[in-house]
């Protein structure tokens, strides 16, 4: 005997899944203080995020973010959602460069930081260049929440292209709140089809561009804008926001080694102001020179 099997219409055959177009996924680290020192009760690695305890530094909890694979790939939903409670002391790095590539789709991927630094806390974030290759499309966003009393360092460089590459399309966002108010919010778009972006107004011919922010609850004097560089070196501002106790270091240059040499300067200028007789009762923008190192 044959078994026959009735077949349905095509019509009412299951329509096959859609593939899901990129990872997404979101690793969250969180730093408390237990009366004696900084430690890491969360460690939540996701997706392309692997997170490693590194050797304490002094009073200061380390942790490096490793890639786990190649990304943000187009199409990619990628977040770190980093928070150091009061009192902690905590540096962020990671262990290479970010490559934004366009992989399978011409889809955009996105790419957040969002980092909550309590009362009496300082955090470090250190991350290795983020290169924007030909064809990638990469919206990143920084959202920065601080209470009064906070402490922060953030460094942020990137590469527009590799050797003999064009820029992929690469937009950043950085809003920086403090105590409830704003300090900075900032947009800047790189890579076609942005107008006049590697025009003399923006980056003027160079590839690499990348930014310092200091906050700290004590004003760092700093009368009037420092520039640093020339130019074969490239050119950096460092220079006080509106609200005093923030400091911002803005830089291009034809190589991120030049980036982090104009970068080093600036921090190293901000340490001596807050150094200055001028400027007593805090070690903290002080202590930063010298980051941005992930050995262990």
């Amino acid at each position: 005997m044959t078994a026959a099997t009735a077949q349905a219409p095509a019509g009412d055959l299951p329509k096959p899944r859609a593939h899901p177009t990129g990872v997404h996924a979101t690793a969250r680290l969180r730093a408390t203080h237990n009366g004696r020192a900084t430690t890491l009760p969360l460690l939540h690695s996701d997706g392309p995020f692997h997170l490693r305890r590194l050797r304490p530094r002094g009073e200061w909890a380390r942790v490096c973010v490793l890639g786990a694979m190649s990304a943000p790939l187009g199409g990619d939903g990628l977040a770190l959602d980093i928070t150091a409670e009061a009192h902690t002391r905590l540096e962020v790095t990671t262990s290479a460069a970010t490559i934004a590539l366009r992989g399978s789709t011409t889809d955009p991927a996105t790419y957040d930081v969002r980092l909550t630094v309590g009362e009496h806390a300082s955090l470090h974030w250190l991350p290795r260049p983020l290169i924007s290759t030909r064809d990638s499309t990469l919206h990143q966003t920084y959202r920065v929440e601080l209470a009064a009393t906070s402490r922060l360092l953030l460094r942020e460089e990137q590469l527009l292209g590799r050797t003999a590459e064009p820029s992929g399309h690469l937009s950043t966002r950085l809003t920086v709140r403090r105590d409830g108010r704003p300090v900075l919010d900032q947009h800047t778009v790189y890579g076609a089809p942005a107008p006049a972006w590697d025009g003399p107004a923006v980056l003027g011919g160079h590839r690499a561009t990348g930014q310092l922010l200091l906050v700290d609850p004590e004003p760092v004097p700093l009368p009037e804008p420092v520039l640093f560089g020339g130019p074969e070196r490239g050119h950096c501002v460092l220079a006080s926001l509106a609200d005093d106790a923030a400091l911002l270091a803005t830089a291009v240059a034809p190589t991120p080694a030049l980036l982090r040499d104009l970068l080093d300067a600036a921090l190293a200028h901000a340490s001596d102001a807050a150094a200055s007789p001028a400027r007593t009762g805090s070690a903290s923008t002080r202590s930063v020179r010298g980051t941005g190192s992930s050995d262990e």
